[in-house]
């Protein structure tokens, strides 16, 4: 932490939106646990409304707005304008973009334009999930950024070896949950899944990097194994309808309950028996985490950090990326065994409250910013081209 007899340091945490999303939930669950003895946060958006930011408001954090359609739109040179002034007005010292457009946005501007003595930026997905045209664009943050956090370790190797980030710059620091607000109580039951005898459901942003059209596919194929079992899916997103029409088209609508993404999602974990969780791109899964936390029984894609939080065979399974067939067959493997169903919810429970806590995650990111603070986690390695570019183009303008 920093000396005692220093006053707090000032640090702004910066996200695209404040909606529902795993970044922002840990944005928000961050910004609201840091040590005010210590630091003092602010939240920047390009978005400013949504219910991360009414929960972030309601802490008595103060959220600024940087408004923009694009990085290439005259509204960034002017967002720009307002970090600027924002950093020097509340004396900014550490500017943290968790997101990826973030990053873009913050890195160049941050480092070439400010006077915040740190600048990190984030990695909590892998490439592919990435919005193509600003791949680049991140790898460029990446570069100019004093250090990148990845969300665990099969994204730091995923920097390391596809990006070619060297690792002196790189610090994890795992999803942190706050197992409170998922207690593992018994199961219940929602009228709309009323009489059900067994809930297999998932909660998810509905994009198609989350792979639900498996999951559907694999219900379909078990749900004769299975009467009377429901399948729940609980998100918002552009992959809905055709999840709807899918329902339909196999034959499951009428055992298929989709409900919009909500606030508070422990209500519908509590009425899940099997988690699914079937990405074909992930980094460390919150939803995992808490139906892992609120004693669901687990089945996840092998992708990414899934296996770090998945002991295959003790708290959960495993299946193949993208293979239906294998996931059908876990599900037939836990279907009719309440007994095995309940070890693999109980292990999980366990691990998640042990290892994954909120508390752990806000220490391991204080100690990050006090790490670079101090001068110790940074390296100094020549800006890539497109920052020198974007240097010279500043300071022509000025």
């Amino acid at each position: 932490m920093p000396a005692a007899d220093r006053s707090p340091v000032a640090v702004l945490l910066l996200a695209r939106e404040l909606t529902h999303g795993g970044s922002e939930r840990q944005l928000t669950e961050i910004a609201k646990a840091l040590d005010r003895r210590w630091f003092i946060p602010h939240v920047g958006c390009v978005v400013g409304q949504g219910v991360r930011a009414d929960e972030i408001r309601a802490a008595g954090i103060p959220v600024i707005e940087f408004p923009m359609t694009s990085l290439a739109s005259r509204e960034a040179w002017d967002a720009a304008a307002s970090l600027r002034l924002y950093v020097k007005e509340h004396a900014i010292k550490v500017i943290h973009a968790f997101d990826s457009a973030m990053a873009a946005f913050a890195a160049p501007v941050g480092r070439l334009s400010t006077r915040a003595r740190v600048v990190l930026t984030s990695q909590r997905c892998f490439e592919d999930a990435i919005y193509p045209p600003q791949r680049w664009q991140v790898r460029v943050a990446h570069r100019l950024a004093h250090g990148t956090v990845a969300n665990c370790e099969a994204v730091r190797r995923h920097l390391i070896e596809h990006y070619h980030l060297p690792e002196s710059k790189i610090r994890v620091c795992r999803n942190g949950l706050d197992a409170a607000r998922f207690p593992a109580g018994p199961r219940s039951l929602p009228p709309v899944l009323a009489g059900a005898s067994l809930v297999i459901g998932t909660l998810s942003v509905l994009r198609p990097e989350k792979g639900l059209a498996l999951l559907l596919e694999a219900f379909a194929a078990v749900r004769r194994d299975a009467p009377g079992a429901k399948l729940l899916v609980v998100g918002s997103g552009p992959e809905r309808d055709a999840l709807m029409g899918l329902s339909r088209s196999l034959g499951i609508a009428q055992d298929c309950h989709f409900e919009p993404a909500a606030a508070d999602v422990s209500p519908w974990m509590r009425s899940i028996d099997v988690f699914v969780q079937p990405s074909l791109s992930e980094a460390l899964s919150n939803s995992i985490m808490e139906a892992m936390a609120s004693g669901c029984c687990v089945i996840a894609s092998d992708v990414g950090g899934n296996p770090e939080l998945v002991e295959h065979g003790r708290s959960g399974l495993l299946f193949p990326r993208g293979n239906a067939e294998a996931l059908a067959g876990q599900l037939q493997s836990v279907i009719g065994h309440r007994d095995l169903i309940e070890v693999y919810a109980a292990n999980g429970c366990e691990r998640i409250r042990r290892e994954f806590t909120l508390t752990g995650a806000v220490e391991k990111m204080q100690s990050i910013y006090t790490e670079f603070l101090n001068g110790r986690g940074r390296q100094k390695t020549p800006l890539p081209a497109e920052a020198r570019e974007h240097e010279t183009g500043a300071k022509l303008r000025k």
